[in-house]
């Protein structure tokens, strides 16, 4: 589980790519890592990936193709400067949202706009993801905590502070840019309680009102 509060940004050293799957070595930058341990969760621009390897302030991933498919991780080249945070330890400040690291989906940037020193961005989703997503709730947008300003039909819009822009890779965001999306989890699992509850609703209709003794027989 994550914050959606971004830690460092890494850059990616290599890409190796064994059968469908790819091993991702990525240079920690300011990210510690004496505390972590192989098998140790850390997201990677959004995906929860398992740490592999660890060399120095460089750590692996292996990349299944699923999430190469799924996400943008799939058109990541040696240099690209990704967003990383280590999975949430209890007892740790929540300063973002729940995230779990499990993207949604994929969306793209349709419009950028300087509205003094913040960023507009208007990005549109997948129409399954819609929803889920309400003004002034929250989203992850490439595993960054962010509260959506308002929404549309097929989008919805943001406006980034300074230090958001300049702390993430979301200040490098150009019209058309892909980003990994991950709606916030209460709203998944209310959805899906209430669709639950309402299968399972008996219906009222003349013989269950006759079985009641509402109606004569």
């Amino acid at each position: 589980m994550f914050t959606g509060i971004i830690q460092a940004l890494g850059r990616i050293q290599s890409l190796t790519r064994a059968h469908a799957a790819q091993r991702v070595v990525i240079d920690s930058g300011g990210l510690a890592l004496n505390d972590v341990r192989l098998g140790d969760s850390i997201a990677v621009s959004g995906p929860c990936l398992t740490v592999t390897a660890l060399s120095g302030t460089s750590f692996a991933v292996d990349v299944s193709p699923e999430t190469l498919r799924l996400t943008t991780l799939g058109a990541l080249a040696p240099g690209t400067t990704v967003n990383l945070e280590k999975a949430l330890a209890l007892g740790e400040r929540l300063g973002g949202h729940l995230v779990s690291g499990h993207v949604d989906g994929v969306g793209i940037v349709a419009k950028r706009e300087l509205r003094g020193e913040f960023v507009f961005f208007r990005i549109t989703a997948p129409a399954a993801m819609s929803r889920y997503i309400a003004t002034k709730g929250s989203i992850s947008v490439e595993g960054v905590s962010l509260t959506v300003n308002a929404i549309e039909a097929d989008a919805f819009e943001l406006l980034l502070i300074p230090h958001t822009l300049s702390q993430t890779t979301l200040g490098t965001l150009q019209i058309g840019s892909r980003v990994n999306l991950e709606v916030d989890l209460i709203a998944r699992y209310l959805e899906r309680l209430l669709t639950k509850s309402a299968l399972e609703a008996p219906v009222l209709g003349l013989e269950s009102l006759r079985a009641a003794g509402f109606l004569n027989h």
